[in-house]
């Protein structure tokens, strides 16, 4: 069973740092690219950061020299480390992968709140 399981949201002063971790269990880990998501109140859901098999990354403009996607391997696990926080980074954050057959698989989310 796919399992991606995110931790490490709060609420956090604007220019504090936070770290997420997804733990996966369920995939082949080291082949599939990882994402990291987030969802605003009243937008849509938006790719923040992926990295792939081979430790490609990619960020979105808003995020970029602030936010750094991370991956161990041998703990299954994908890191994004957020840096510089503003109000505007408030967000439920979620893992992504897509897997060959089951398609897009989500985690449950951890919402981060950027506030003074």
């Amino acid at each position: 069973q796919v399992q991606l399981v995110e931790s490490g949201g709060g609420l956090v002063q604007p220019g504090g740092s936070l770290r997420l971790s997804c733990a996966a269990s369920g995939i082949f880990f080291s082949a599939r690219t990882m994402g990291w998501y987030r969802q605003a109140p009243g937008k849509e859901r938006e790719l923040v950061a992926s990295i792939s098999s081979s430790g490609t990354t990619t960020y979105t403009d808003s995020v970029k020299g602030r936010f750094t996607i991370s991956r161990d391997n041998a703990r299954t696990t994908v890191y994004l480390q957020m840096n510089s926080l503003k109000p505007e980074d408030t967000a439920v954050y979620y893992c992504h992968t897509r897997l060959p057959v089951q398609g897009d698989c989500w985690g449950q989310g951890t919402r981060v709140t950027v506030s003074s």
